[in-house]
């Protein structure tokens, strides 16, 4: 059986291996989500149309694509710099708040950068409060974009059966399905987050500290001359006891 002071570095060498891969993983999923927030805001792909509508088109957050049923060309309008297009203010409050979504989560890879000026926990958590109010953003705009769907834009591609949170002929597209993906994700990066930061504050549980002695070594000068007129030294070990508290 090992002694407890092994035993106690064994587990301590585990968990800070365990709790590493945890957090590569952790930031992964985090650029994975920060990717599915900037398709999901940037993409015009949130509704479109089926076989059962009159025409080809499809919407986004500020900008729309709707063909022309002779010609079979699509107008588009709207864009990023001009929301006095955008045919709902549904729609452009659902940007807003998706945008807003978007920034957080850049934000919250820039502070990526802060490993290394700064304590593991304090990183976990701000980013754990980042991700967190990202999803909720991102709820208000998934909940939000359906209030625009009576807009005469989208009545004229989906029919008359078209009202607020009812789509009527056209379908739900990519982008839309993206952002509710991106909650989930945001939701548990924020839980895992938050445990990561708090396992920081201690790696060890209390009744399992462990003492790492350190001995250092150096020489003092004796004052004690010898016969032949040589200075004699002695030297000093001392014994440094500290505790293993983080990585």
């Amino acid at each position: 059986m090992l002694p407890a002071h092994e035993a106690a570095k064994i587990y301590h060498t585990n968990y800070v291996r365990n709790a590493r891969a945890v957090g590569v993983l952790w930031a992964i999923f985090t650029i994975c989500f920060a990717i599915l927030n900037v398709v999901s805001f940037i993409q015009p792909f949130w509704i479109g149309d089926s076989v059962d509508t009159p025409q080809a088109g499809y919407f986004g957050l500020f900008s729309y694509c709707i063909g022309n049923s002779l010609t079979r060309e699509m107008v588009c309008s709207g864009s990023f710099m001009d929301f006095s297009a955008v045919p709902s203010s549904a729609f452009k409050t659902a940007g807003f708040f998706i945008g807003i979504s978007m920034l957080l989560v850049i934000a919250c890879l820039v502070c990526f950068s802060l490993f290394f000026f700064c304590t593991s926990a304090t990183v976990y958590k701000v980013c754990a409060w980042m991700q967190l109010t990202s999803a909720a953003l991102l709820v208000l705009g998934c909940m939000i974009y359906p209030d625009g769907w009576d807009a005469d834009e989208v009545r004229r591609l989906c029919g008359d059966n078209t009202g607020k949170y009812t789509l009527g002929a056209c379908t739900v597209r990519y982008a839309y399905v993206l952002a509710i993906v991106g909650i989930l994700d945001a939701f548990v990066l924020a839980f895992l987050a938050f445990v990561l930061g708090n396992r920081q504050d201690n790696l060890l549980p209390d009744d399992f500290q462990v003492d790492e002695e350190k001995e250092v070594f150096f020489t003092v000068p004796s004052l004690y001359v010898t016969g032949r007129g040589r200075v004699s030294g002695w030297s000093v070990k001392l014994t440094v006891i500290g505790r293993v508290r983080g990585w």
